[in-house]
């Protein structure tokens, strides 16, 4: 048996374990152990066999949950959230594909090295992932900063990308460079964070053990349902946030897009299929934007949502990826 064949839902642990040197039973005992209730449970707590685990990649060691059974398919999750990003629509994933759902470097269970956040890095952390798994092509769909590695992930391994999915954000480019400093009248939202994620040292100590007012002002700014990320989650995010490394190391997302802007200027267009999933305030600039990256896209709207449209619409996003990977 090859050994892609041989990561399904009851072998996928050992065999990543027999490739990286992790043990994976040791890998779920130390899920929760970068703070945050302990992942293991978490992952069991769903249906569809889904299990935590870690893998040594690229100089890191990364989180990850997988579970299900089929194609390969890779879910990146993005700020200020953690795999769990993803857990209302795991399971029926999960009828149909081998769900893999990994913490970025930076994130959650995932290492916090002081370096490497720019996207081309993080999306070689993901290829390598790939291939320590044993696949030759995965699908892939990131949401926010998650979207942001997708996006590199396809355009810098297009031999490894069957199709991918960008969900509510784009790869920075040159318009990150015309944010307005002060709130401009009218427009839907105004991202202070992106500035207060720039400065270096401050947020630690205005954060650090704190991070559930920060958790709750973003949630609350970008929901238009409240509910739909309820108190639970909120805990488990505000607790994944509230160390000085978290923080530091998820605001390294956000200082590296200088990088990442110069990056995006070197690269050609994705050439796998390429969706993109947008509530309605970004579904406009979606339309125009992805058309321009890629040769072969499709946008499709998350009707009644804010930017977090896993959580707010998680039928319609599950409908629009079964139907665009197959």
């Amino acid at each position: 048996m090859s050994r892609r064949k041989a990561i399904t839902l009851g072998a996928g642990a050992a065999a990543l374990a027999a490739t990286t040197g992790v043990p994976a039973a040791a890998a779920n005992d130390r899920a929760g152990a970068a703070g945050g209730p302990a992942n293991a449970p978490l992952a069991r707590s769903l249906p569809g066999g889904f299990r935590s685990g870690y893998a040594k990649v690229n100089g890191i060691r990364l989180h990850y949950v997988a579970g299900g059974q089929g194609e390969p398919l890779f879910l990146l999750p993005g700020w200020p959230e953690t795999w769990w990003e993803y857990h209302e629509i795991m399971p029926s994933l999960a009828a149909r594909y081998r769900v893999i759902v990994v913490e970025l470097r930076g994130m959650g269970g995932s290492d916090k090295p002081q370096s490497g956040f720019d996207k081309k890095t993080m999306a070689g952390d993901i290829f390598q992932l790939v291939r320590a798994f044993g696949y030759d092509t995965v699908n892939i769909a990131g949401h926010d900063i998650g979207s942001m590695v997708a996006f590199s992930f396809a355009v810098n391994h297009p031999e490894a990308t069957r199709k991918v999915a960008l969900l509510d954000v784009a790869h920075p480019d040159q318009s990150y460079n015309q944010l307005r400093l002060l709130p401009q009248p009218g427009a839907p939202i105004y991202p202070w964070w992106f500035a207060f994620n720039q400065v270096h040292g401050l947020p630690e100590q205005l954060v650090s053990g704190r991070s559930r007012f920060l958790i709750d002002a973003i949630f609350d700014l970008l929901l238009l349902n409240k509910a739909a990320v309820s108190d639970g989650d909120r805990a488990i995010y505000a607790k994944a946030y509230s160390s000085p490394d978290a923080i530091r190391a998820s605001n390294g997302w956000f200082q590296a897009f200088g990088q990442d802007i110069a990056d995006l200027a070197s690269y050609g267009k994705v050439t796998a299929p390429m969706l993109g999933l947008a509530d309605p305030s970004f579904f406009a600039f979606f339309q125009q934007l992805l058309p321009a990256e890629g040769t072969d896209v499709r946008v499709v709207e998350v009707a009644n949502s804010g930017h977090f449209i896993v959580e707010e619409q998680p039928q319609a996003v599950t409908q629009a990826l079964t139907e665009f990977f197959g």
